[in-house]
């Protein structure tokens, strides 16, 4: 009964007009995000944070939960007829997706694409609202020493996960971190790491940064490369609904990327990007035809696409329930509710039923409208794939500017998103991730409460982190997680050194 009546609530949230229509907007924004090759949802979240300042709570989440999951779906329809993802996740839908609209099966390949997708994000609203309550009321039990390592071993996961180096990671993560500790302490009221600027004495704005990171950067290296329009999938794309053949092909992969990339999604660092891959991998191994993957077989398509879209929704159980974001983007989710003065974790369902329920409800309405609103688009978004980037990078740019002013409505906050958009455009030249760098900063207040709280418990004593059982058990999973690079490479070298 309670299950219905928390169904019966959510619904009755989002389908109130203002948040319909917000709702609406944000999964045609992330389309658009998704299919125009260059940007990408954290790009677009952070350029377009500044707008939800006007909005409550639930109406600001729901507008950034829309373009979140609008641009993983957008993402397939770049992969599909450019060979260009639009966005990280879709990196494997090449693969076999743009080999079927070689072939002349763009349609079936949009069409089980948006199909996996549906199935997939439905089924991850699902779970979320199942989930969530049981594992609030147990993080609710959680005392600071637990925020502390939890929040520790989030960070951890993040850095091992890096597609790059993990030292690299970690260096981003301590400059995030030392970001975060910037500005007032919040015991001694003593001024820190300011340089003597007193702007920074309420530390560095998350806004500016992450447009700065994001925004101002992507701009800077897009500039760089060309989008050659001969790329671009030419002629009608003809049934897109998928004949019943692709349709029985395609339900084990659908399921089974679900499942998969769901809980992938929940671990910190995992998210979508690497449901997508280990999904394809997957489908390849059991196949009875593994030489046709790379080809055009549809399943290469089926498989990652539904776990890239319920590794997105998978991504709000650690968010919402313990407070902890496990990528950027819901790094960037979370520092919106927290402007709004919503703090995300165990006591958001008790607290504020209305933030929860309404993302939950505007999920399962987006994904229908992801599905019944994209595929008769899908011509409009061809021809925005034609759009030179010298015609959008100049909005963009203003975009920035406007919204970094209307942050703090001061000039210092443009010069911050302009110095971190030469700093995330050199990090990227040189293959540093920024992820680690936006989670530290969001995390380093909450573990920095967490951290003196625990002391005050403790008479000072350090030992309280390992003492508790809970807290130990995530204090030990990090630190044999940092280890596990060297211990592996060790192990190596002695058995380089007994075959010799």
């Amino acid at each position: 009964m309670d299950a219905l009546t928390n169904l019966l609530l959510s619904f009755q949230i989002a389908i109130n007009p203002m948040n319909l229509f917000l709702c609406l907007c944000g999964c045609l924004v992330g389309t658009f995000v998704g299919v125009l090759p260059g940007l990408g949802p954290a790009a677009s979240m952070s350029l377009l944070l500044p707008l939800t300042f006007a909005l409550n709570p639930v109406q600001a989440i729901i507008l950034l939960s829309g373009i979140y999951y609008g641009a993983m779906y957008g993402g397939s329809t770049t992969s599909i007829l450019v060979n260009i993802p639009g966005e990280a996740a879709s990196v494997v839908t090449c693969l076999d997706g743009y080999q079927m609209a070689k072939k002349g099966r763009a349609g079936p390949a949009l069409g089980i694409a948006a199909i996996g997708s549906f199935v997939a994000g439905t089924f991850s609203v699902i779970l979320l609202m199942i989930l969530a309550p049981p594992i609030s009321r147990i993080a609710l039990k959680f005392g600071p020493p637990e925020f502390v390592s939890l929040s520790f071993l989030g960070l951890t996961l993040v850095t091992y996960l890096a597609s790059g180096s993990m030292i690299k990671a970690l260096i981003m993560a301590a400059v995030g971190l030392l970001l975060g500790f910037m500005g007032v302490d919040i015991v001694t009221g003593v001024e820190r790491f300011t340089l003597g600027i007193s702007v920074f004495l309420d530390g560095v704005g998350l806004v500016p940064l992450v447009m700065g990171l994001f925004g101002i950067s992507e701009v800077l290296l897009n500039l760089e490369q060309t989008f050659k329009k001969a790329d671009i999938l030419q002629g009608k794309i003809h049934n897109i609904w998928p004949n019943r053949k692709d349709l029985k092909d395609s339900a084990g992969a659908i399921t089974r990327g679900s499942i998969m990339g769901f809980f992938l999604g929940v671990i910190p660092g995992g998210g979508a990007l690497l449901g997508s891959f280990i999904s394809y991998a997957v489908e390849k191994k059991i196949s009875k035809e593994p030489h046709t993957f790379g080809q055009g077989n549809i399943r290469g398509v089926a498989g990652p696409e539904s776990a890239n879209n319920a590794g997105a929704g998978g991504a709000f159980v650690p968010l919402l329930t313990l407070g902890i974001p496990c990528n950027v983007l819901m790094a960037i989710l979370m520092g919106g509710l927290m402007i709004h003065g919503v703090e995300p974790g165990p006591r958001l369902i008790i607290e504020h039923p209305d933030v929860f329920y309404g993302v939950v409800g505007s999920m399962y309405l987006g994904n229908a409208m992801l599905l019944v609103i994209n595929l008769p688009l899908i011509g409009i978004w061809v021809k925005l794939l034609k759009l030179r980037y010298s015609l959008l990078f100049p909005l963009i740019l203003f975009f920035c500017l406007i919204g970094a002013y209307t942050t703090g409505n001061t000039v210092y906050d443009i010069y911050v998103m302009m110095l971190f958009g030469v700093v995330g455009y050199l990090m990227k030249k040189f293959e540093y991730e920024p992820a680690p760098l936006v989670l530290a900063l969001v995390l380093a207040p909450i573990m920095e409460r967490a951290f003196r709280q625990s002391l005050i418990i403790s008479d000072g004593s350090p030992l309280i982190f390992i003492t508790r059982p809970i807290s130990a058990v995530f204090a030990v999973a990090a630190i044999a997680i940092l280890l596990s690079p060297i211990i592996l490479k060790l192990i190596r070298k002695e058995r380089l050194q007994l075959k010799e």
